[in-house]
């Protein structure tokens, strides 16, 4: 195949980035936005000799289970690569990525539940991080089209909470006012480089993050004045961000007016949040991932249990009247103060939290004897280090909890906690992020022997 030939496919398959999966001649061909049961035909836009990636130049079979997206920049741009596929498909692909890396792995006696639906499929998201650039000589905020760095403007984010696409164009439009300049990538110039927003759901309460590429600049204190008079917004943050790089915060935040922390609510329990805080997205459905958590974990008052990447303390502290006894790890400090600061905010006396990388304290916990009941862990995508699992284990815990973003990383994970002496016979699919192809799961580890 060339690049901008025009092929039929039949697509049989999504793959795990939700792209079509047909074949040609005995090549497999990826085509964005085209789903199983369809017949496109489809303009080749790279091929790499036993592969090749498409977009659909005309649907000639459409499926029953497609979505008429009326903004076909979710898709383009990747933002939400699911939104043309109808929702209760959208829970059950989730579930089959899930069972057939299981399968790869020779698990196939494990079981995978259906996924659990998120309470909201659209304007679920409390927190926005978006690009901020200059398109067509004007101020635009959008998101970059997949596989590259090129703008797509939107003025709806789909999955945002409306309130907060609501702040962000009224900040767009005060920039454009100003005539502040967006960031510039190649030639590493310009002011602004993301906005990001964050609303506490259960108090209303905003936060506003200009992240910049100088510390101060010409309007900035106007724009600010500017800013504090939109409705809802409570705090006014500048994050400097000077490095040439694709990581969108820098490690300094600025107070610029009003309050220092946001406030929001899993359960009944009440969270500081701040610029750089870890705090789940999906505020409604996250209760209902660590109540399944807890729940499938078996909790009872004599524990000591460990949380393990434990962010503001969200996990630990929301178990912490079950256990005797939490320890939170978490290598930002500025999330271990926080988590901190919620503990007292919650009267919870029992929590401790330690400034560390996970994989090197478990390790000098389990040196100095340290017994635990129960590990609840909740890694970024790449998963876990072998030293930690080892250490964890050398501490001897009952179950681990393994809270996971990423289903391959669990699958390795599952694999390497199995030759230490732990099994499990249930996963538990959780959607913390309709229209896209992320899943989230909970799978509760039973130790079976002791080495």
């Amino acid at each position: 195949m060339k690049k901008n030939e025009i092929v039929e496919v039949e697509i049989t398959d999504l793959s795990y980035e939700a792209m079509g999966v047909g074949h040609v001649n005995g090549e497999t061909v990826f085509v964005n936005n085209a789903l199983p049961g369809e017949v496109v035909k489809a303009q080749i836009l790279k091929d790499k000799k036993s592969y090749a990636f498409a977009r659909i130049s005309e649907i000639v079979k459409e499926s029953p289970d497609r979505v008429k997206v009326p903004l076909r920049q979710y898709v383009q741009t990747g933002l939400t690569s699911l939104a043309h596929l109808k929702y209760d498909k959208q829970l059950e692909f989730k579930q089959k990525q899930v069972k057939e890396l299981l399968s790869k792995a020779h698990l196939d006696q494990i079981k995978v539940a259906e996924t659990l639906p998120s309470p909201l499929e659209t304007g679920y998201r409390n927190k926005a991080q978006v690009p901020v650039r200059m398109v067509k000589g004007q101020l635009e905020i959008g998101f970059f089209r997949r596989h590259s760095h090129d703008l797509v403007p939107l003025e709806d984010f789909f999955t945002n909470d409306p309130e907060i696409d609501r702040v962000l164009l009224a900040v767009r439009d005060i920039l454009r006012e100003k005539r502040i300049p967006a960031y510039d990538e190649e030639k590493h110039q310009g002011q602004v480089r993301y906005l990001e927003v964050r609303r506490g759901t259960a108090t209303g309460d905003m936060m506003v993050v200009l992240v910049c590429l100088d510390r101060d600049f010409p309007g900035l204190h106007s724009v600010v004045d500017e800013i504090k008079e939109i409705a809802g917004v409570k705090s006014i943050f500048l994050n400097h961000n000077s490095k040439r790089t694709n990581v969108i915060l820098g490690e300094h935040d600025y107070h610029l007016w009003g309050k220092r922390y946001i406030d929001d609510k899993i359960g009944d329990l009440t969270f500081e949040i701040s610029p750089q805080s870890f705090f789940q997205i999906n505020s409604l459905q996250t209760p209902r991932l660590y109540k399944l958590a807890i729940d499938q974990a078996g909790l009872t008052k004599d524990d000591l249990i460990v949380d393990a990447y434990s962010g503001i303390g969200t996990i630990g502290l929301s178990a912490a009247k079950d256990v005797k006894e939490v320890r939170g790890v978490e290598v930002v400090k500025a999330a271990v103060k926080d988590a901190k600061n919620n503990a007292r905010l919650n009267q919870i006396h029992n929590a401790k939290y330690y400034a560390g990388k996970a994989e090197e304290l478990m390790p000098k916990w389990a040196a100095e004897g340290l017994k635990t009941d129960v590990i609840f862990v909740d890694p970024p995508r790449k998963g876990l280090t072998k030293e930690f699992i080892d250490a964890a284990v050398k501490t001897g815990p009952k179950k681990v909890v393994y809270i996971s973003c990423n289903p391959a990383t669990l699958v390795r994970d599952m694999q390497l906690l199995m030759e230490a002496g732990y099994t499990t016979d249930l996963v538990s699919p959780v959607d913390m992020f309709p229209q896209t192809p992320h899943v989230e799961s909970v799978t509760v580890l039973e130790r079976t022997q002791i080495d």
